[in-house]
């Protein structure tokens, strides 16, 4: 008589599978926490905001809609280059990273990923990102997301950051990049509108930072950086973020010429908002009201977002520009 198979607590796995069921498991996490600590130091949000810009600079060089090869070729080479510099920045930066509460939880401050291997992976990435868009695109494209990666490293992170309060508004050039980038892609040149398009970034910059900077002024205080905020009063910065912005409210006009009424209606429109709500900052902060500058940095990113879709839009409708073809 045949006995019938014992059962281990009603399981069909024998012993050994078991067994190592939770360690596959532990290493499957391992593994997770590694590329999720490789992303961190790419800063994945401010990359998809670099590419938002980028393809509506490709839109309107193409005067309509690029070839979806060139646009994916374009976005994997910007979002690589992106991701070199941020890793770069995170090499640089991760003693002050660590001592400032927005940014302890980036992977190096908190140990995640060896300095020797960010610094690798950082210039890898930016090794790469020169030769898929040389290949991909063209050699302009590729040689101008160097730059960008260049400036961003060595003039902004390592030259300017720690040693001036005008530190973000030369180093934010470097943000301003790809809209160049993405017109180079589709033209292999680099023309006036694309030059426009880098000067409403370069303006939209210092309004956009110094709003957060002054949420966070006592931990760029603590960490010994000179952002604006905490070298200058609060009715210094929130004056020069009304110039800005009334600056960049009237150069997105200079891109008329090139453009139809549906850009031009977003630009007038929401310039004019953008300079209302700094504005109203300024009036709250020589009032001595309690201010949330907050506010004006999240309408900075809707704000640019809905203009370079405009740009987009305008570009892909094909409407007759407002001034003379380029």
């Amino acid at each position: 008589m045949v006995s019938a198979p014992v059962s281990h607590r009603g399981s069909t796995e024998s012993p050994p599978q078991r067994q190592h069921g939770p360690r596959i498991r532990a290493q499957l996490r391992r593994v997770g926490d590694v590329v999720r600590a490789y992303l961190g130091l790419t800063k994945t949000r401010i990359i998809e905001q670099l590419l938002v810009v980028t393809v509506p600079a490709m839109f309107l060089a193409e005067r309509g809609i690029p070839s979806v090869w060139l646009i994916v070729a374009t976005l994997v080479g910007g979002a690589m280059a992106a991701a070199s510099a941020h890793a770069l920045n995170c090499v640089v930066d991760a003693d002050i990273d660590a001592v400032m509460k927005r940014t302890a939880r980036r992977p190096l401050a908190k140990g995640q990923v060896p300095t020797r291997h960010a610094l690798i992976f950082g210039l890898v990435l930016g090794a790469l990102s020169s030769v898929w868009l040389g290949l991909t695109t063209n050699w302009l494209a590729a040689a101008l997301s160097a730059a960008a990666i260049a400036f961003y490293v060595l003039v902004y992170t390592l030259l300017l950051k720690r040693r001036t309060a005008q530190n973000i508004v030369w180093g934010g050039a470097a943000g301003c990049m790809p809209v160049v980038i993405g017109w180079a892609a589709v033209t292999g040149t680099v023309e006036w509108p694309a030059l426009v398009m880098f000067g409403v970034i370069f303006f939209w910059t210092p309004p956009h930072f110094w709003a957060l900077a002054m949420r966070y002024k006592d931990d760029y205080a603590a960490a010994g950086v000179p952002m604006l905020p905490v070298v200058a009063t609060p009715v210094q910065v929130s004056a020069r973020i009304v110039v800005y912005s009334w600056v960049m409210a009237l150069w997105t006009l200079l891109l008329l010429p090139a453009t139809s009424w549906i850009y031009a209606a977003v630009a007038v429109a929401g310039g004019g908002w953008f300079v209302f709500k700094s504005h109203r900052l300024h009036a709250g902060v020589r009032a001595g009201r309690e201010v949330v500058p907050m506010r004006l940095f999240h309408l900075s990113n809707m704000y640019l977002c809905v203009l370079f879709a405009a740009i987009a839009v305008d570009a892909a409708v094909g409407l007759p520009v407002l001034g003379w073809p380029f």
